[in-house]
């Protein structure tokens, strides 16, 4: 007992020390604020602040006791409160001064009445809301204790204070979403694709009809074609005229003497004496021209092209009008890439196609024979490897290349020879050493001796590597084939030494040229004059528009200007290999030719 009573008094003294500290705090509130007596400020928050409590040591966790036990312990706890609260005055009074008691008596009975209004009150709200019941904490009720002599409020908490003086907010308004008319009339929807007749009866469903994809280009049936043109009658006395006359010619062989070159100078004598009109242009083809060939013959002028549809075009300058002169072939389904006049018998005429054939045209027998065919491979280019055009090279899109003996039967490689390029584009043989064949590739042109070529992959002799963008071709000159000259996309022509062939090609000259066509234009490809081997021949994309010659060291020799009949950009160019004449395609399939 005497252990238990020395901590109650502990207790009480801690209480009476708080409470005193408290005190003075409020006391020099007062004294500040009640300098003029008389003001009501204090009767004002007394109203607001009903009992006074401290926060500090309320726990928000602390779960809350039943009403049941409240009314049960009511008379215990208010025993208790009324000692606690005897002792704290007690040693409250020792402490005041008469000044200090003076001020907490007025406090005191203010306080009681505040208290007695907020229980008034609070027993209306219990009223109203008998369930919203709260209970105070122990903690709470002892604040309570040592400012009023009654216990007013035992069932107000701190939450339901701040609800009764919390200003009610106004409800959130909502917009009200507008209401749909009734009479309103809706979109009006087609009655056919209701599938509905004007009646109202549904109508019947509509049969459904198979649509047949219809290839734009359909391959080739193998075999041997009739030569048979597109643009003119089948029994056409022309043109059964025209093959006979082509037949007799080609039988007389050109003149094949090496003579020298002739002088800068005459040669451009030459070239200004070619002019082109009205009557040496003409549509040959339907589409653009990817190729062309001029037959060797010295009496008579016969143009060739080839078109990206697969059609191959003849024209015969001697007729007049120059219309009847036209014959339209199809042999191919695809872009007709090369175009060859046998060496030796410029009665065939050899083309090559992406399709993956290789036929010849034969002027005496009116047909078009199958030479090479591989439907699973693309070819790009051809060359013939000997001068009696028995055996041919022929390059393809894979980077591979094939080995054609025209004198075994059938239509099939003698020879499928990988190389170590992923694309060819064209292919040329050395006109004198003709075991050497040149191939441009993507960025890299290799030089390859036919006698190494293998089945497996076949390293080149030398690879050309100055080039820093897309290759279009490359060619030996055409006597001697001391000099290459290749086209690239990066606007320039390079002219390399290629009179030894050894372990390296130097370059010789650069020539920078616009070669920039667009997608809508052939590539360009500069070939060499037959005539005059150290000249080549290239479009170009100046106006007014032109067919340019450059010599091997990078100088301008001609220009071809053809005024209004030459309004387009000739791509494809190729100069007869005794005659001064020059033939120009372009891409909707027109030529142009310059002559004496």
């Amino acid at each position: 007992m005497s252990g238990s009573r020395a901590e109650a008094e502990q207790k009480g003294g801690s209480r009476q020390r708080l409470q005193v500290n408290e005190y003075k705090e409020n006391q020099n509130i007062a004294d500040t604020s009640l300098r003029p007596v008389q003001t009501t400020v204090l009767g004002v928050t007394a109203k607001v602040c009903l009992v006074p409590f401290s926060l500090s040591n309320y726990n928000t966790g602390q779960l809350k006791r039943p009403k049941s036990l409240l009314d049960k312990n009511s008379n215990s706890e208010v025993t208790c409160k009324k000692s606690k609260k005897a002792e704290i005055k007690k040693s409250c009074r020792r402490l005041l001064t008469p000044k200090m008691e003076a001020t907490s008596s007025k406090e005191e009975s203010t306080l009681q009445k505040s208290s007695l209004d907020v229980h008034a009150e609070s027993n209306k709200w219990q009223y109203k809301s008998p369930s919203d019941t709260v209970v105070l904490s122990p903690d709470t009720e002892s604040s309570q204790e040592g400012d009023s002599d009654e216990d007013t409020t035992p069932g107000l908490s701190a939450a339901r204070f701040r609800e009764m003086i919390k200003k009610r907010q106004p409800p959130e308004s909502k917009r009200k979403k507008p209401k749909k008319k009734e009479n309103e009339t809706g979109c009006r929807r087609s009655m056919r694709l209701l599938k509905v007749d004007p009646s109202g009866v549904p109508l019947p469903a509509a049969p459904i009809q198979t649509v047949l994809e219809v290839d734009e280009n359909p391959l080739i049936p193998p075999g041997p074609l009739e030569m048979t043109p597109e643009n003119q009658d089948d029994d056409n006395a022309l043109f059964k005229g025209f093959l006979q006359t082509w037949a007799e010619m080609s039988k007389t062989r050109s003149k094949n003497t090496e003579k020298e070159l002739s002088s800068i100078k005459s040669y451009k004598v030459h070239l200004n004496g070619m002019v082109i009109s009205e009557d040496t242009v003409c549509k040959v083809t339907r589409g653009s021209i990817s190729s062309m060939a001029i037959h060797p013959s010295e009496m008579r002028t016969l143009v060739a092209a080839g078109a990206k549809s697969g059609q191959v075009g003849l024209w015969d300058l001697t007729h007049q009008p120059k219309e009847d002169g036209v014959y339209l072939f199809q042999p191919h389904s695809q872009p007709v890439s090369c175009l060859y006049f046998s060496p030796a018998n410029p009665a065939h005429l050899l083309s090559l196609s992406y399709d993956g054939t290789l036929r010849c045209g034969d002027f005496s027998r009116a047909v078009f024979e199958e030479v090479y065919r591989d439907e699973t491979r693309s070819f790009s280019s051809f060359d013939f490897l000997t001068e009696d055009a028995s055996t041919l090279i022929v390059g393809h899109w894979d980077g591979s290349m094939s080995l054609v003996d025209r004198r075994t039967p059938g239509t099939s490689c003698e020879k499928l020879i990988k190389t170590s390029l992923s694309k060819i584009r064209t292919v040329h043989v050395h006109p004198v050493q003709r075991q050497y064949l040149i191939t441009a590739g993507l960025r890299d042109i290799h030089v390859y001796d036919a006698r190494c070529l293998n089945l497996s992959r076949n390293q080149p002799l030398i690879s050309l590597t100055e080039h820093t963008k897309s290759i279009a071709s490359a060619y030996f000159s055409p006597l001697t084939g001391n000099r290459v000259v290749t086209t690239c996309a990066d606007c320039k022509l390079r002219i390399f030494d290629s009179s030894c062939i050894s372990s390296k090609i130097p370059l010789l000259t650069t020539i920078r040229h616009n070669t920039i066509t667009g997608r809508w234009l052939t590539r360009f490809q500069a070939v060499w004059d037959p005539k005059q081997e150290d000249c080549i021949v290239v479009g170009s994309m100046a106006q007014p528009r032109r067919v340019e010659v450059f010599h091997e060291t990078g100088k301008w020799v001609h220009s071809f200007l053809g005024g209004e009949c030459l309004a387009s950009v000739c791509s494809i160019n190729a100069m007869h290999p005794t005659r001064y004449i020059l033939a120009g395609g372009n891409s909707s399939g027109r030529v142009h030719v310059f002559m004496n």
